[in-house]
C-alpha cells in the first residue's frame, strides 16, 4: 500500500478511493472563466483540479479562485520557483513541479520549506517528452528505466531538504511504455502515484489509450489518482475517468449501460437509441445497470441481471426488470418509458 497524503481535504494513497483530476484550459488570471470551468468540472464529478501558472498574474489569481470553489486546487509550475512560493502563500492545495528544473538547490529548498510549513504536497511530474537529455543518452532514448530514474532523482532532491509529502507521475503518450514505467516505479517506491497517458489525443483515440493505460494499471492495483488527458472540453475527461473507474470495478456510483452490438435480428433503430440513453444518464449517480438490447434473443435473457432494460422488436419493445417483462410499448415510447422506470428506481 502506498503512503497517504492530502490534497486539500482529498486523501490520495494509503487505500483511499482513486480520485479523479482534470486541468483547466482557461487563462488562470481570467478568474471568472477559470472558476466557471472548475464549477462545470466539479458538477461532472471532478475531485481535484489543476491550473497552469505560467506567470506572476496567474500566481496572483490563486487566492481569488480558491475563494470561489470547493474542490482542491493544484498549481502547475515550470522553471520559476517564485511562482510556487506565491501560490503557496495564497493558499494552493498542492503543487506540480519538477524540482530539477527550477534552478539551484537554494530554490528547491525554498519551495520545500514553503510547502512543508503549509502542509502542501508536491507532485513530481515526469513526462517522456521532457526527459532530461543525459538520461536519454544514458538509456538510448525514453525508456521505463529512464523515466523512473528521473522521478527518483527528483524525489531525492526534495528528501535532501526534509520534504517527503510527495506524489509521482511518469507519463508518456506511448501506452506500453507508460505501463512499464509505472510498474517499475510501483516496485521501487511507496509514494502515491498519479496515473495518466499524456497527450492521448482526441476523444476517439484518447479514450482507448487512457482506458488501456490507466485502466490496465488500476486492474494491477497500481495508481492512487488519475487524469484522463483529452484534446477536448475538460469535462469530457471527467466522464471518461468515471467510466474507466467503473470498468475497473473501483467506482459503483453511476449507471452501467449494457447495450448489444446489433445484428441482423434487430428491427428497431437501436444505435441512436442507446446513444440517447447514455446521453441522458451521463450525470445520473444511481448505482444501477441499464440494458438497451436489440431483440428478444439479447433481451430479458442475456440481460437478466440488469436493474431495468428494454428489448426491441418490430416497431415495439419490451420493458423488463431483472429479466422479468413488465410491459410492451411502441417504439416511439421506448425511450420515455425506460426513463420513467429509471426514475422509479
Amino acid at each position: 500500500m502506498t503512503k497517504q497524503l492530502f490534497v486539500g481535504s482529498v486523501p490520495v494513497g494509503g487505500g483511499a478511493p482513486v480520485s479523479i483530476q482534470s486541468m483547466c484550459n482557461t487563462k488562470t488570471d481570467d478568474v471568472a472563466a477559470t472558476v466557471a470551468q472548475i464549477h462545470a468540472l466539479e458538477a461532472a464529478g471532478c475531485e481535484i483540479v489543476r491550473v497552469a501558472i505560467p506567470d506572476q498574474a496567474a500566481a496572483e489569481a490563486v487566492d481569488q479562485i480558491k475563494e470561489q470553489i470547493r474542490i482542491p486546487l493544484i498549481a502547475d509550475i515550470h522553471f520559476n520557483y517564485k511562482y510556487a512560493l506565491e501560490c503557496a502563500a495564497r493558499g494552493i492545495d498542492a503543487i506540480r513541479i519538477n524540482p530539477g528544473n527550477i534552478g539551484g538547490e537554494e530554490n528547491v529548498r525554498a519551495v520545500a520549506d514553503a510547502c512543508r510549513a503549509r502542509n502542501i504536497p508536491i507532485r513530481i511530474g515526469v513526462n517522456g517528452g521532457s526527459l532530461e537529455k543525459e538520461l536519454r543518452a544514458k538509456y538510448g532514448g525514453v525508456t521505463a528505466e529512464a523515466l523512473v530514474e528521473s522521478a527518483m532523482g527528483h524525489v531525492r532532491l526534495l528528501n535532501q531538504f526534509d520534504f517527503d509529502d510527495i506524489c509521482i507521475s511518469v507519463k508518456c503518450s506511448d501506452v506500453p511504455l507508460t505501463i512499464a514505467a509505472y510498474r517499475l516505479l510501483a516496485e521501487r517506491t511507496d509514494y502515491p502515484l498519479h496515473l495518466g497517458v499524456t497527450e492521448a489525443g482526441t476523444p476517439s483515440m484518447g479514450m482507448v489509450k487512457s482506458a488501456m493505460g490507466i485502466g490496465g494499471l488500476l486492474c494491477m492495483g497500481i495508481g492512487d489518482t488519475i487524469r484522463v488527458t483529452l484534446t477536448a472540453d475538460p469535462v469530457e475527461e471527467i466522464y471518461a475517468a468515471h467510466k474507466i473507474l467503473r470498468a475497473a470495478g473501483l467506482r459503483k456510483e453511476g449507471v452501467d449501460l449494457i447495450a448489444c452490438p446489433t445484428c441482423g435480428r434487430t428491427r428497431i433503430d437501436l444505435i441512436p437509441l442507446a446513444e440517447e440513453v447514455e446521453r441522458r444518464l451521463a450525470n445520473c449517480r444511481k448505482n444501477i445497470s441499464v440494458a438497451v438490447m436489440g431483440c428478444a434473443v439479447n433481451g430479458p435473457g442475456e440481460a437478466a441481471a440488469a436493474d431495468i432494460g428494454i428489448a426491441g422488436g418490430k416497431g415495439e419493445g419490451l420493458i423488463f426488470r431483472k429479466g422479468e417483462i413488465l410491459y410492451k410499448v411502441s417504439e416511439d415510447r421506448l425511450l420515455d418509458a425506460l426513463m420513467e422506470e429509471i426514475e422509479k428506481l
